[in-house]
Order: structure tokens, then sequence, then C-alpha cells
């Protein structure tokens, strides 16, 4: 589901509300029949959540950062994994460098590393394809169509005209 709309409409504002980060005005969260924040709900392991925040440190490498997000997210993550993940976002050579000499482009294609199959079902991205490059925003396409045809789900926030593959739908939030 791609949702679109000028700045301001509150499209940050949905994703934070679906993902349990801001309250709604009205209404419950539901994942599976369960309300979100419900303990026994697997919500919270089912969604990947990724802002306009990239949530990445300067001071460490990609390798690092990666690693790092898997532990903290309680993700299996081993290190070949997390090479291979960077190396799928074009970021071979790169892996060890800290974050601080890379260019912004890059430091986006090491949070989307994060965006492994299988890990989270749920996919809440916003604005994923701000500062990629023409051959990264197509990387990125092909990622996101191929987690939705293997039963994964995708909502994404995007100025760009970016189409995924199969029977998306795209909704424009505000007049």
């Amino acid at each position: 589901l791609h949702l679109e709309g000028a700045n301001g409409v509150g499209k940050t504002s949905l994703l934070r509300i679906l993902c349990g980060l801001a309250p709604a005005a009205a209404g419950d969260m539901l994942w599976r029949g369960l309300p979100i924040s419900d303990p026994s709900s697997d919500y919270r392991s089912q969604r990947l959540f990724m802002g306009h925040q990239l949530a990445l440190k300067e001071e460490l490498s990609a390798l690092e950062n990666l690693m790092c997000d898997a532990a903290i997210s309680g993700r299996a993550l081993t290190r070949d994994e997390a090479l291979s993940a960077l190396a799928e976002q074009g970021l071979a050579g790169r892996e060890h460098l800290p974050l601080k000499v890379l260019s912004q482009g890059q430091k986006r294609r090491c949070a989307l590393a994060r965006l492994r199959p299988g890990q989270a079902r749920l996919w809440l991205l916003d604005e994923p394809f701000v500062a990629l490059d023409a051959a990264a925003v197509e990387r990125l396409r092909l990622q996101l169509s191929r987690h939705v045809a293997l039963g994964g789900a995708v909502l994404y926030t995007s100025h760009q005209p970016v189409v995924l593959d199969g029977e998306g739908r795209s909704y424009r939030l505000g007049a």
C-alpha cells in the first residue's frame, strides 16, 4: 500500500500510530484480532518500522549498526547474513567504514539492509526512497515487491512515483 500526500497531511503520524509509537485519537489497532498493545499479540515481532530518522550510530560501521539493530530488536542475525544484506544493498567494501564517512544514500541503504525476508510480515516504511540513486530505487522496489509476493505486507510513504509489482494500491491523504 502506497500512501502519498503533501508534507504535513499526516503520513508519518499515521505510521507512528500503526507502530504503536503514538496514540490514535479514536478506535483500536488490532493485529490478528488482538490489540497491538496486548502482551500476547505477536504484532511487535511481526512488524518492522523504518522512519525518517535512520536510527544509525555515525561512529559505528555499517556492519556494527546492522548487528546492533538485530541484537536490540531480538532478531537473529549472523555476521555472514549481515554482510550479505549489506552487499545486497550495494555496500560491499564499505561494511567496515564508520557511517559518518558514507553518503546519505549509503546510510539509507545501510538502514534498508534491515529489510530481510522472513524477519517481519509487515513493513512500515516512511519515505524509504529518499536519497537513493536510480539503481538503489529499483533494487528497493524489487525487494518490496518480493516481500509482498512471499506473503508479506508493505505500507510505505513516498513522494516518488514508485509502483511495486502486483496489485498494490496507492492512497492520497489531504486535499
